[in-house]
């Protein structure tokens, strides 16, 4: 077989992980990925090196003699491509858009990557909404962004990458003499006959608007109309006391003067909330962020669907997530 022309270096860095764990398990998971995933990246190495690289049984993995005859290679052209990332990424900070200041799971994805990679600057900016962030993200004036990644036109799906983050439950923000203030939890079938603000309008919320309609339908809510677009919490507030309409949200959204924040039950719907970012991205700080939002997932079991849990069939087809 003729020599490749070009190695993915994704396909060394997996094999050089499992070179050093001398297993799979470990090995996927020092690089946060399946290890589906990564048995299927060494076997294409494999045959894109026309070599066996493991031996793989039942008990152990040990490397062949090709296996022993890459890994000083593949060392050197990693680390050689670690340095140059390094020295480039030292050039601008990883562009991270929170959508707003105060969403939690954003927020907190971005300051446990701090923590990983202080070496590197990750800067947040506030771009409101996932629909107004991929514009921006394929433009290359943002790195990644937060949101709802089934919400998005398919052609700005087919050329980002995402990763889900979290299945973040619904809740709805009332005026404190609204009749359904007094409950603990607000069943969705108690919301029939109410008009409901959910962003409708907002160039750049589109797929949450997309979310509340596909909740609401069948289920006599109305989704407000547009409003002007308010910029700032101040004038999001006043805008929302004068129209004193109910406001569809999530469980950490930020508290408002006058309102209360209540869970929706019966079903319990969840908003998903993914990674965004556009294909091809490059950055040293980038490994940080994915492996944030990965341990803050497990370690806060925001993947983890109720038994009543909803959300809409088009999510779980594109996320892979079976209800």
């Amino acid at each position: 077989m003729p020599a490749p022309s070009h190695l993915d270096p994704r396909l060394l860095r997996a094999f050089l992980a499992v070179a050093e764990e001398l297993h799979f398990t470990r090995a996927a998971a020092r690089l946060y990925v399946a290890q589906q995933a990564l048995s299927r990246d060494v076997r294409r190495l494999e045959r894109e090196l026309g070599a066996e690289l493991f031996v793989r049984s039942t008990r152990q993995v040990t490397l062949t003699a090709d296996g022993e005859r890459l890994l000083p290679y593949a060392r050197r052209v990693l680390e050689a491509q670690d340095a140059l990332l390094a020295a480039f990424g030292q050039a601008r900070p990883l562009l991270v858009d929170l959508n707003f200041p105060d969403q939690v799971t954003a927020r907190r994805v971005l300051l446990r990557a701090r923590e990983l990679a202080p070496e590197h600057e990750l800067m947040a900016r506030y771009e409101s909404g996932l629909t107004g962030a991929a514009g921006e993200l394929l433009a290359g004036r943002l790195d990644a962004s937060f949101g709802r990644f089934a919400g998005l036109d398919p052609v700005l799906r087919a050329r980002l990458e995402h990763q889900v983050v979290r299945y973040e439950p619904m809740a709805v923000v009332l005026p404190e003499d609204h009749r359904l203030a007094a409950l603990e939890e607000v069943p969705l079938a108690a919301l029939a006959g109410e008009t409901v603000y959910a962003g409708a309008g907002n160039p750049r919320t589109s797929e949450w608007t997309d979310l509340a309609r596909r909740l609401f339908d069948g289920r006599d809510i109305e989704i407000a109309p547009p409003v002007p677009l308010a910029v700032g919490d101040e004038e999001f507030q006043r805008i929302m006391a004068k129209m004193g309409n109910p406001i569809l949200a999530v469980v950490d959204f930020p508290a408002m003067p006058g309102t209360v924040l209540r869970r929706l039950i019966d079903p319990v719907p969840l908003s998903p909330v993914s990674l965004v970012w556009r294909k091809g991205l490059v950055h040293p700080g980038f490994d940080a962020l994915r492996r944030a939002a990965v341990e803050l997932s497990v370690e806060e079991r925001w993947l983890r669907v109720p038994a009543e849990g909803w959300f809409p069939a088009i999510d779980a087809d594109i996320l892979g997530t079976h209800k």
